[in-house]
């Protein structure tokens, strides 16, 4: 049978690193996730300031 003062003990201790630390991993991967909204392209910079002898 599970404790229940443990399963606080663990919980107020997680609040506490997580308060330190952060949330240093996140509860889900990136690839469990959908597509976030993106911004612009992550090629646009290069693309826009490219030098005109590149055209070529």
């Amino acid at each position: 049978m599970p404790d229940p003062e443990r399963g606080r003990q663990h919980a107020r201790e997680r609040r506490r690193v997580d308060e330190i630390f952060g949330d240093v991993l996140p509860e889900t991967t990136s690839d469990e996730r959908g597509p976030e909204p993106s911004g612009p392209d992550p090629d646009s910079w290069y693309l826009e300031n490219r030098p005109p002898h590149h055209d070529r």
